[in-house]
């Protein structure tokens, strides 16, 4: 199914199932974002920023949220 089908398909949907699909699309992008982090974290891509964040709270450069 290309792009363009998909985007036909979801136009044609009711307002209760765009919203449904609205739902579950969120729910699945960000479990895909989760996934990309993770495996990035898995092979060392996020290692600098991780080493920076260390440095920045063991020399006292944070603030609470």
């Amino acid at each position: 199914m290309s792009v363009q089908e998909l985007e036909q398909a979801v136009e044609s949907l009711q307002p209760g199932e765009l919203a449904q699909f609205a739902e579950w699309f969120a729910r699945h992008h960000a479990d895909k974002w989760d996934e990309q982090i993770a495996d990035d974290a898995r092979v060392g891509k996020l290692a600098d920023l991780t080493d920076r964040a260390n440095r920045d709270f063991d020399a006292g450069n944070v603030r609470r949220l």
